[in-house]
């Protein structure tokens, strides 16, 4: 049954390659965004489509809309982005959370958050994996807690409205997600190493390299986001891919598909940098029959040949600042 639906970060990375998805299931889709780091060139091959809408709308603010769904994935996730006004970064994630749940509540609509596996912080050793029992290890006064507790707090926020509003939640803990349509300048591992690597730039590694990341292509996850919000499940639950590998890893895997001539060089790590970050995927197995498909070295294939195109035909999006 065709729904009408709101995508808010709808020309980001993920709200992109969403509102295109729920379009081909033959929804209408109102992608709304204020284009701090969402770019109309994601969207615009969605115009083609009838029941497509854009919004230039910021989610700090109240709006008046009739949808039956929400996605709200408004809120830039990525350090470079986050940390360039980590108040608004704040702001867009309760703000909008409050904004997005009244809305909610007045159209008695069925609302997912994308939280993060950031509200783990830097994992204690005995809770590798990460289950979503776990309550994190988070620095509340640290340079990345304007979105680590961002996030956290929506998910308060999303639990209280479900309790005293009855509204409809669900809420994903997205782990770390890549592919076609990352921005070029998002600061990013895959997104900096894939950059510097087509561009034959030293290839810059934060600490030793030895630390962990689990790399989930974009197809993979929002599967797993489509089948949460259409399952019985409210979450929190993870969705991510299992296997873990160094940073290091990841970058000679890099090299090796862009045949790159890149040099590794390394910097001081990051403050609050978290050294393993793995999810357990049990509950999306049992609840939404959901496990990523999409191998690192294959999704990296594509996702190089999405920046390679990009920097051929537009190389000023390199050198974008935001």
């Amino acid at each position: 049954m065709s729904k009408r639906i709101l995508v808010t970060g709808g020309a980001g990375f993920l709200g992109s390659h969403l509102s295109e998805k729920l379009l081909k299931k033959g929804h209408s889709v109102i992608a709304l965004d204020n284009f701090f780091t969402g770019n109309k060139r994601n969207i615009n091959h969605l115009k083609n489509y009838d029941d497509f809408e854009l919004l230039r709308h910021d989610v700090t603010n109240p709006i008046m809309l009739e949808v039956d769904m929400i996605y709200n994935l408004a809120c830039p996730a990525s350090p470079i982005h986050y940390q360039y006004n980590p108040v608004k970064t704040t702001k867009t994630s309760v703000m909008g959370a409050i904004n997005m749940l009244g809305l909610a509540k007045r159209v008695r609509a069925r609302i997912l958050q994308a939280s993060t596996s950031e509200v783990y912080g830097d994992p204690l050793p005995q809770f590798h994996p990460q289950q979503e029992t776990y309550w994190g290890n988070v620095n509340p006064i640290g340079i990345r807690s304007c979105y680590d507790e961002g996030k956290r707090i929506a998910e308060t926020l999303f639990f209280d409205y479900h309790r005293q509003n009855k509204v409809d939640i669900r809420i994903i803990r997205i782990f770390n997600t890549y592919g076609p349509r990352m921005h070029p300048n998002d600061g990013r591992v895959v997104s900096n190493f894939i950059v510097q690597a087509l561009q034959n730039q030293d290839i810059t590694i934060y600490g030793k390299g030895d630390q962990t990341r689990s790399f989930c292509y974009c197809d993979d996850l929002l599967e797993g986001m489509y089948r949460l919000m259409e399952s019985n499940c409210i979450g929190p639950m993870n969705i991510g891919n299992p296997n873990e590998f160094t940073i290091l890893e990841l970058a000679q895997k890099i090299i090796e598909i862009t045949n790159s001539k890149s040099k590794l060089v390394y910097r001081d790590l990051p403050s609050d940098d978290p050294k393993q970050r793995q999810p357990d995927i049990s509950m999306a197995k049992k609840e939404l029959d959901w496990s990523p498909k999409v191998e690192l070295a294959e999704g990296l294939k594509y996702t190089v040949a999405y920046f390679d195109d990009l920097l051929k035909k537009e190389p000023d999006a390199f050198a974008e600042i935001r």
